[in-house]
């Protein structure tokens, strides 16, 4: 099912205690020399519609939220970008309509690195008004992360940024938006005495062309399996929270 195909006649119809309301989050960024500013909101947006096209009775699938935080690549241009305490009102003033009408089990779906801390910070601001309501959230990559680092080849085994992963994606949902003649691998420094440690650094200084990661290992076949991995993971998660009670 989806949110912006139906009437409202049809949605007061969708089931509250069956389904499970997803809705993507992303951006529009720079990603590195290769792969176009839509990237993140191209591959949730396919992520989401997979997951929707195998459970399409017990998902409620929302249009894609595609205005990130994203000031960490501001220095780079082609980026547009919400503010943090304004991206995380966004995510609340998103899910409160759906809640407030009665959707009991919700997921943000999350696209975009950047949009990590402020979709946890949303959910706990909603968790204490609504503390009987399934509220979660995830990034796509964290729930397929076993998955989707069986099927890289490069020295990284996670998503990064216009990586092996994202650019592989890319190639096989979006070929013609790939420019193949620039790709360039790109990995930040390993500093083994700092591990554990944040460092609060924009994307300008931690990278040369804008991307983390090893795109030169991208193919379109491995990002047809990279997309498949995603939507059957995020699938059951879908499945395992519909068969989860609610909180007491």
């Amino acid at each position: 099912m989806r949110f912006q195909e139906m009437t409202w006649p049809l949605l007061r119809e969708v089931s509250r205690d069956d389904t499970v309301v997803v809705a993507p989050i992303a951006a529009c960024e720079q990603h590195s020399l290769h792969l176009p500013v839509f990237t993140d909101t191209i591959l949730v947006t396919a992520v989401a519609e997979g997951v929707e096209q195998r459970l399409p009775k017990h998902v409620l699938l929302l249009p894609t939220q595609w205005l990130g935080a994203s000031a960490h690549h501001l220095r780079f241009g082609a980026t547009l970008s919400a503010e943090v305490d304004t991206h995380i009102d966004m995510l609340c003033d998103l899910l409160v309509p759906l809640v407030e009408d009665g959707h009991q089990r919700i997921m943000l779906l999350n696209g975009h690195g950047g949009n990590i801390d402020t979709m946890h910070v949303a959910l706990r601001r909603l968790q204490t008004r609504y503390p009987r309501r399934q509220l979660t959230a995830a990034s796509y990559w964290e729930l397929a992360e076993k998955e989707l680092a069986e099927l890289t080849t490069g020295p990284r085994k996670q998503v990064g940024h216009a990586c092996e992963i994202e650019t592989a994606m890319i190639m096989a949902l979006r070929p013609e938006l790939v420019r193949r003649d620039q790709i360039k691998d790109d990995m930040i420094p390993v500093e083994p005495a700092l591990r554990g440690l944040y460092i609060s650094e924009d994307m300008k200084q931690r990278t040369r062309n804008g991307a983390v990661g090893y795109p030169e290992q991208a193919t379109p076949e491995k990002g047809k399996a990279f997309l498949q991995a995603a939507i059957a993971r995020t699938a059951e998660v879908v499945q395992a929270l519909l068969k989860r009670p609610l909180p007491a």
